[in-house]
């Protein structure tokens, strides 16, 4: 007997399918996100003013994910998650080309529909093709795909940059998307066994804590994401060479462990693996608040990424309550969800550093809190044999 969480014959077109898409958004995303702030200021000559603006803005079709369920009335999922990554790999091939405030919003906002529609597809995808014993292992296994990807970006971009233009690396990241994307066009990947997904927006009582446990833990991520490596630039002093040398040592360590961490929630059920979660978040955001060395705070970064890995359970918990047929509209509505934050954290969180750094921090530690107890209220179906 196989074991079960092998990927079938049947569903191995969807994993490799799936899989070029992972790997070409992230040679496309890691390459715009490791050269746009250069870009910015030294191309676009953006303000510390604009750049919040265009972050803010870069958010905003995060939060419009709930119009893929609408996209999704005349385009095939498997179609659809395609087509995204062009967008994404357009946004970013052109990105180098226009070198101004307007710009860059304009190819910014292109890039981030791409991805942001991407993510939610993805997800939907991966929980329809693979069942509860698979679903873990394979979002583990493309997370350490993507952090090794990531690496290979780095190197590229340490490499190719003392030599090439911005807006020829740009248009070189965007290409391989580009390319992917349009492979996948030729591509049927379609199981017949999988459950016709409802039309139209699904919202019901019973997935409440799927809701709290999304909204929650995309408030304490916009707080890292917009004070992290903040803190470490500006309090501790940060050189562009640390930063990109701690990145790759990140990206290293999640490529060996992602996988296994699918694995652990496989074996040891969400609840377990979520209450490990935020109780070490609640002691890593602390962390940032209080700790004075250079060498901690990395250690703290990388300790943050490692348990956002461990997130993929609360999409491994739905998969478990939901309706099977609930499960792609349902992504949308959590990508919505998980983004109401972003609207206004980075802001109001903004105006709490000028009054001390810690409070940001502190405050993700109480959202942290907040999600250690809603996840004590997990409750998963007996295991059974998938089908």
């Amino acid at each position: 007997m196989s074991h079960p969480s092998a990927i079938d014959a049947d569903n191995r077109r969807m994993f490799i399918f799936l899989l070029v898409l992972v790997l070409a958004v992230a040679a496309a995303f890691q390459g715009w996100r490791t050269l746009y702030n250069n870009f910015a200021v030294e191309l676009a000559g953006l303000t510390g003013e604009q750049n919040g603006l265009v972050q803010s803005l870069r958010e905003v079709p995060g939060f419009l994910s709930l119009l893929v369920i609408y996209i999704m009335l005349v385009v095939r999922e498997h179609t659809l998650v395609a087509l995204s990554v062009l967008t994404l790999g357009v946004g970013v091939a052109i990105t180098g080309f226009f070198p101004s405030f307007h710009g860059v919003i304009f190819t910014t906002l292109i890039m981030s529909f791409g991805f942001h529609y991407y993510e939610t597809v993805h997800q939907s995808l991966v929980l329809q093709y693979f069942n509860k014993a698979q679903a873990p292992a394979v979002m583990g296994r493309m997370r350490g795909f993507s952090s090794g990807a990531n690496i290979a970006v780095g190197i590229a971009i340490f490499l190719l940059s003392p030599v090439l233009e911005y807006h020829t690396l740009f248009l070189l990241f965007g290409c391989v998307a580009v390319l992917a994307a349009l492979w996948c066009f030729t591509q049927n990947p379609v199981s017949r066994h999988t459950v016709p997904q409802r039309r139209g927006m699904v919202l019901r009582r019973r997935y409440w804590l799927f809701y709290l446990l999304t909204f929650f833990s995309g408030a304490r991520r916009q707080i890292f994401v917009a004070f992290a490596v903040f803190l470490m630039v500006q309090r501790f002093g940060f050189s562009v060479q640390e930063i990109t040398a701690l990145f790759i040592l990140n990206n290293a360590v999640n490529w060996f462990l992602s996988p296994a961490i699918g694995r652990a929630v496989t074996r040891f059920g969400e609840r377990r693996m979520l209450t490990l979660e935020y109780a070490a978040l609640i002691a890593v955001f602390v962390g940032y608040a209080v700790v004075q060395s250079k060498l901690l705070v990395a250690a703290l970064y990388i300790l943050d990424h490692v348990f956002y890995n461990f997130a993929m359970a609360i999409k491994t918990y739905f998969q478990k309550i939901a309706d099977p047929a609930d499960i792609a509209p349902s992504m949308a509505v959590s990508f919505t969800i998980n983004h109401i934050a972003a609207v206004f954290i980075p802001a109001v969180g903004g105006m709490l550093w000028m009054v001390d750094y810690r409070i940001p921090f502190l405050g993700a530690a109480g959202l942290a809190c907040v999600s250690l107890v809603l996840s004590q209220f997990i409750r998963t179906p007996a295991p059974e044999e998938d089908r």
